[in-house]
């Protein structure tokens, strides 16, 4: 019963920033990690940043000290605040999270926005 939505994606130029958002609904509880992950053309889908229950980060190495996630705790809203954007960062990119119940740990996704950096 968790449900997660994307928005803020679009068309950027090289060095320009842009801030995702990812809305999560549902039973909330549940999640123990929710971040943000990208799938270019071609390529599988990669951890960009996440965050975990206990407030937790981890980065992708490409993106550390670029991009800062961030979750508000009272509208349980991640964002992710990606700055110097390059071309290289052009994907789509998908909220999801780690989702427990009393019998399995799965995996939730958004629908993905598309982030395409380009001149």
């Amino acid at each position: 019963q968790v449900h997660l939505e994307e928005s803020g994606g679009g068309l950027v130029q090289p060095g320009q920033s842009l801030r995702l958002s990812c809305a999560a609904s549902g039973i909330i509880s549940k999640i123990f990690i929710i971040g943000w992950y990208r799938q270019a053309p071609g390529k599988q889908r990669d951890l960009v940043a996440s965050i975990t229950r206990g407030g937790v980060t981890n980065y992708s190495d490409s993106v550390r000290g670029r991009f800062i996630i961030s979750r508000d705790n009272a509208t349980y809203t991640v964002d992710l605040q990606m700055n110097s954007l390059q071309f290289e960062d052009t994907a789509v990119y998908y909220c999801g999270a780690a989702v427990e119940d009393s019998i399995r740990t799965y995996d939730v996704w958004g629908q993905g926005t598309q982030v395409t950096v380009s001149p």
